[in-house]
């Protein structure tokens, strides 16, 4: 094995961002972050309890109620946004260099990955420059219109998979609405979230608008959804934790939005374009380490083309480059963390006794250390296997033959998940009515997860609650107030006179 890339300047310490500050937890707590190459600590970062949620809150708070955020012209906070987008372009080979390390993704899937998240900061700071909302009229009689007000602190809990994205998803709308946030990023990939510091200040956002407690789920994590002043929650993770979060902030009748997990289907028919969809279901469970929500990683494919589907499939996926993650020739990296890791080598003895197993099965020769998985594809596994219906997360796949189209849906359908499915017919019609009839957030018909920022992101079931993207994430992040004008003369019934008999009620 080559020589393990570090990239310059790594920090050794990762602190709390409060009220334009860093700072460490106000009890001095630390928790180690390991390189998943090596499992080495390279840093420690601050861990966050409840007083240092509160005093995130409060400078969150302060910042919404008396600061200049919330009651900017939507063009200046826009104008902010974009700073943001070019400073994060500005770095991208340095995000890049960082995401890899810290996450273990390969470099050139990491290497877009800024893009996208400056992307979703130009989005939206469109969006609130045209939005404009309802105004409702019966003339001569009354009129009604619509005021849409930034809600307060928002609280954002984001995963260790693309990070440094997924946390801008949040970011770049909750922002451009006008509320304040507190950012709690996972604890295994807090290195890139903590760069989001220094980009919002020299773009010109206050202090208060943008705090980040690092720490873990069960202590920084639970405060922050449990704090009676924050309340918006925006969660995306695992589904376990999700119900969790929903539990605790029933209390606070909190707004939420949840991207959960996902077993999503990639459903392939006999009439299909074969090697359009090969392509995709391979870098749909293969690409991010297998590492993310909306991986196909059920494949279901028509018995005619099943063997052949299955043969071409394990033929590729024992090719796929697996290496060290800043190595341009990678195409699977390392797993995140040793815990994570030691998750999906389970799955992958757990399938030897459920499949059929075609490529993989275990580490990589010549990668004795690190987080590494092959990649790993069973055939023949049957709709009641652990690893046709729970998420593994990791570059694992189950492939199960179908006959008939009616067969198909109850295979797609035949989990508590529904985040996404991708579908491979040529049959026009049978490509609609089999999506319609899909139970999931999200379908591509012969495509692969290409995203339109304009969209609704999230599923179904046990795979989210809400909605984000485009107007969703606007109606997310906003209150709706109705002021209601009557313009005519007011007919009010008249209790408490002699007419009030008189009045229609």
């Amino acid at each position: 094995m080559a020589e393990h890339y570090i990239p310059e300047n790594l920090p050794t310490h990762i602190q709390h961002f409060i009220n334009g500050e860093f700072v460490d937890s106000i009890n001095g707590a630390t928790f180690d972050v390991l390189d998943p190459v090596t499992n080495q600590n390279y840093a420690t970062a601050a861990a966050g309890q409840k007083e240092d949620i509160d005093a995130a809150v409060a400078a969150a708070r302060e910042a919404f109620v008396n600061g200049p955020w919330p009651k900017m012209k939507p063009r200046e906070r826009a104008r902010i946004l974009n700073k943001i987008a070019d400073a994060v372009e500005a770095q991208e080979e340095r995000l890049a260099e960082m995401e890899t390390f810290d996450t273990g993704l390969p470099i050139t899937q990491a290497k877009g990955q800024a893009l996208r998240a400056a992307e979703n900061f130009r989005f939206f700071a469109d969006l609130i420059v045209a939005q404009f909302d309802d105004a409702m009229k019966v003339p001569g009689s009354q009129i009604n219109y619509v005021n849409r007000k930034p809600i307060g602190v928002a609280g954002l809990i984001t995963p260790w998979n693309t990070p440094f994205m997924l946390e801008s998803w949040k970011l770049a709308p909750a922002l451009a609405t006008g509320n304040t946030v507190v950012l709690k990023p996972a604890e295994f990939t807090p290195l890139s979230a903590s760069l989001w510091a220094d980009i919002f200040t020299e773009a010109g956002v206050p202090a208060g608008v943008f705090n980040l407690v690092n720490g873990l789920g069960e202590e920084a994590g639970d405060a922050l959804v449990k704090h009676p002043q924050v309340p918006l929650i925006s969660f995306t993770g695992e589904t376990t934790t999700g119900q969790t979060i929903f539990r605790n902030a029933a209390e606070n009748l909190k707004g939420l939005s949840m991207e959960l997990g996902g077993k999503s289907p990639c459903v392939v028919f006999a009439d299909a374009d074969l090697d359009a969809a090969l392509d995709s279901a391979l870098f749909g469970v293969f690409s991010l380490n297998g590492e993310r929500c909306t991986a196909g990683s059920r494949i279901l494919v028509q018995r005619p083309v099943y063997d052949e589907f299955c043969e071409r499939y394990a033929a590729r996926a024992k090719t796929i480059v697996v290496g060290d993650p800043h190595d341009p020739k990678t195409q699977v990296g390392a797993l995140v963390h040793p815990e994570h890791y030691k998750k999906v080598a389970s799955y992958v003895e757990i399938g030897k006794t459920e499949g059929r197993l075609l490529a993989g099965g275990g580490r990589p020769e010549g990668l004795e250390e690190g987080n590494y998985i092959a990649p790993t594809v069973f055939a023949d596994v049957k709709p009641d296997a652990r690893i046709f219906q729970e998420e593994i997360f990791g570059p694992v796949v189950a492939i199960t033959p179908f006959d008939t189209e009616a067969e198909a849906l109850e295979l797609a359908n035949n989990t508590k998940y529904g985040l996404a499915a991708y579908i491979w017919t040529q049959d026009l019609t049978r490509a609609h009515n089999f999506a319609q009839n899909t139970e999931a957030g999200m379908v591509w018909l012969n495509s692969h997860n290409v995203r339109d920022l304009r969209t609704p992101f999230g599923g179904v079931k046990a795979s989210g609650l809400g909605h984000e993207g485009g107007y969703r994430s606007i109606d997310f992040y906003t209150d709706q107030q109705a002021v209601h004008i009557t313009l005519g003369k007011v007919h009010t019934p008249k209790f408490g006179t002699d007419d009030a008999a008189k009045t229609d009620a």
